[in-house]
């Protein structure tokens, strides 16, 4: 049976795999991040899993999952956010409102490539200015998309979630384990 390799450090990924019943090794890759001025949302995730997935060599035997999300508003891509006045934006901008969370997950062996993108809508209830700063101040807001993390403390601020709980964490789970087993990878 091939050897499932995650292509990241992430430990909310790291996380749904093994809860899922997989046994991986971890091989992550240090890319660069930028995208193109007015790609769209579905576009820049597939493209940043793709690049993750290209930057890791693979033994012939092994299968490579990378994975990469982005929370959008319309077409504007919130990424993780570099300051506490970026994040309080981007809370901001999502206070009362809908937007997309996108994953993309691509898979790789020796000679084969398949990528994917799931869209989830989630809407935020109204955020008050003094949760916006004490969310913040708790330090979940850094490297998140959007600048929160649904599987912690940002539960509070959903109202509404449509579609994949798990890929709004960082990995449409259910998507996953289907299309691995196109790659004859299964749990144990």
């Amino acid at each position: 049976m091939p050897v499932l390799v995650l292509g990241s450090n992430s430990p909310r990924r790291k996380e749904l795999l093994t809860k899922a019943g997989y046994e991986f090794g971890i091989r992550a890759s240090d890319v660069d991040e930028s995208l193109p001025e007015g790609i769209s949302p579905e576009d820049a995730v597939l493209m940043l899993a793709k690049r993750k997935s290209e930057a890791i060599s693979l033994n012939e035997e092994e299968v490579l999952l990378t994975s990469d999300t982005v929370v959008a508003k319309g077409q504007e891509i919130l990424g993780k956010p570099s300051s506490f006045e970026e994040a309080r934006d981007y809370l901001h901008t999502l206070s009362g409102k809908q937007h997309d969370v996108w994953t993309a997950v691509t898979l790789r062996d020796a000679h084969t490539a398949k990528s994917f993108a799931v869209r989830t809508r989630v809407t935020f209830f109204p955020l008050e200015e003094k949760e916006i700063i004490r969310y913040i101040e708790s330090g979940e807001a850094w490297d998140k998309a959007g600048g929160y993390g649904i599987q912690g403390k940002g539960a509070i601020f959903v109202d509404e979630i449509q579609g994949d709980y798990y890929s709004v964490v960082g990995l449409p789970l259910s998507r996953v384990v289907r299309a691995l087993r196109g790659f004859y990878v299964y749990p144990s």
